[in-house]
């Protein structure tokens, strides 16, 4: 299937070599489970750096029927990496979840031995994927609707009750930010290739910085805008995308990861960045107001310790840049350009180095 012509269409080409399966089997549970109707059609959703993404088409030309299929890489994975059992129960549990939009879910399978890596399986959901927060493909009058609808769809997130569905054994509530500093410090020396004394510093920083922790919600660790499928012909959210670093902890390591754009040179070739743009003759709203809509949006005074959380989302961002680096040397990334996005991790690094020394 060809991707659309429309800006922002997911591209979707043919399966990559490194990613084949056995479709057969894929076919058969597919209709063991009731999802199939005729032939199976599978390609590839390009983009993303960790979990290869499909794209399922069966039925009739009446009656299409469109899925997506998510797995886990093939080869070799960091520890605790790669959780599609969390995405798969994370979605299912918000899926009554006011305005917090996910797709249905169908099936997971964690039987490796069917297509090589455990899987599941969600409804295709139409729609439109920007990566560049600078947006270039939209008018200067869309781009604040996009950030709008940002914030306040990760403000409706973590208003959700985490008891009310079902998650409250997702994570623990406590101790959130010293917890994932300690992962990633951990992920980063275990996928390091050489030693980076930006890195190494930010890492010792933030140990002696954590931040309080505060009444938890569910965070999704991943949220930016190339995460938000966003409607075929408006700036609203269709569906949230890319859960596997999903859990429960402090909402505002979210919100600073959100908004780390605001502080990555805008122009640079794999890193995302608007630092340098003229926000206000671009239509993109500054970082003081996007902060200004969440607090309204949750109904809190204000933000305590922002540099932190900012310092934090630019360390734990180089570490997982490692990994991609890690994986495309291996041969196994999920986006060609893997090399090229991986070896940013200094930069990233650099500037939460930058951050940390400037809030000291």
């Amino acid at each position: 299937m060809a991707s659309g012509d429309q800006a922002g269409a997911p591209e979707i080409v043919a399966i990559r070599e490194a990613h084949r399966f056995d479709l057969a089997a894929l076919e058969k549970y597919l209709n063991d489970h009731g999802l199939l109707d005729g032939a199976l059609e599978v390609s590839q959703f390009q983009g993303g750096q960790s979990n290869p993404t499909f794209f399922l088409a069966t039925g009739t030309a009446d009656a299409p029927r469109h899925y997506v299929l998510r797995k886990q890489p093939p080869g070799k994975i960091l520890p605790s990496a790669h959780r599609i059992d969390r995405e798969y129960k994370v979605m299912s549990a918000l899926a009554d979840a006011p305005d917090v939009p996910v797709p249905r879910m169908h099936v997971h399978c964690e039987d490796a031995d069917v297509i090589g890596t455990p899987f599941y399986v969600m409804d295709y959901v139409p729609g439109r994927v920007f990566g560049d927060p600078a947006l270039p493909e939209l008018g200067t009058d869309e781009r604040a609707g996009v950030y709008h609808s940002l914030v306040d769809t990760l403000a409706a997130l973590h208003a959700v009750d985490v008891d009310e569905v079902g998650l409250s054994e997702f994570g623990r509530p406590n101790g959130y930010v010293e917890r994932q500093i300690k992962r990633w410090r951990g992920q980063y020396e275990a996928s390091a290739t050489e030693t980076d004394p930006a890195m190494d510093a930010l890492g010792r920083w933030l140990t002696d910085h954590i931040p309080a922790d505060t009444r938890p919600a569910i965070a999704h660790g991943d949220f930016r805008i190339g995460n938000l499928l966003l409607a075929p012909d408006s700036t609203s959210v269709a569906a949230i995308l890319d859960w596997e670093l999903a859990t429960i902890g402090h909402p505002i390591a979210d919100l600073a990861y959100a908004c780390m754009p605001y502080y990555l040179p805008y122009g640079v070739k794999g890193v995302r960045g608007i630092e340098g743009l003229d926000l206000a003759a671009h239509g993109i709203p500054s970082e003081e107001s996007q902060l200004a809509r969440y607090c309204e949006r949750r109904g809190i005074a204000g933000i305590d310790e922002w540099p932190v959380f900012v310092a934090f989302s630019l360390f734990r961002t180089a570490a997982i840049l490692q990994g991609v680096y890690a994986r495309a040397v291996q041969g196994n990334a999920s986006n060609s350009d893997a090399l090229d996005v991986g070896r940013r991790a200094g930069l990233i690094a650099e500037r939460g180095w930058a951050v940390a020394r400037a809030h000291d």
